[in-house]
């Protein structure tokens, strides 16, 4: 049974079975899949099974319904395609692959080391690396820092000069 898996950030990992042959998504409650997101329409697309095809249908959305980028009104949308409901994105997936015994056959995720070993942590930070002059990590000169404080100071002595200038001229 096919399902959508939203990829839109804070709706991440949210998923819904297309479980009828009909689904509806959009913002308010009475939708089977309710994604509250400003961009997406009260009542957004119609998500059609027929077959083995899943069919998006859109419902005169005020900010359209895209498949891979495209607007479209009606289209297939193959597994592995990228649907977007205004600017929610949400990608088409088969569900888990089941096996003889009707349980869910688990994934082959690898679980990969990170973080700092503890003989690393027992040799302390005898790795110093200096950078000599040719190296792109080298320290930036302040030259360029220095030349504004002195433009600034030099413009503000004036300023007060001008100031001192026409106030002693009055009089």
């Amino acid at each position: 049974m096919p399902r959508l898996v939203l990829l839109t950030e804070g709706f991440t990992g949210r998923s819904f079975e297309l479980k009828t042959d009909r689904s509806t998504v959009g913002r308010l409650e009475d939708n089977n899949f309710q994604i509250p997101a400003p961009s997406v329409s009260s009542h957004h697309c119609e998500i059609l099974l027929k077959g083995n095809d899943v069919i998006v249908k859109d419902l005169d959305s005020t900010n359209g319904t895209f498949i891979n980028g495209e607007q479209v009104t009606e289209m297939a949308l193959p597994i592995g395609q990228v649907v977007r409901f205004g600017s929610i994105e949400a990608r088409l997936e088969a569900s888990a692959p089941t096996g003889a015994t009707g349980k869910r056959v688990l994934d082959k995720t690898a679980v990969l080391p990170q973080g700092v070993k503890l003989n690393e942590l027992e040799q302390g930070t005898q790795k110093l690396t200096t950078f000599d002059k040719n190296s792109p990590f080298k320290k930036k000169s302040n030259t360029t820092k220095w030349v504004f404080i002195g433009i600034g100071i030099l413009l503000a002595v004036v300023f007060i000069a001008v100031l001192v200038f026409v106030v002693f001229a009055d009089k």
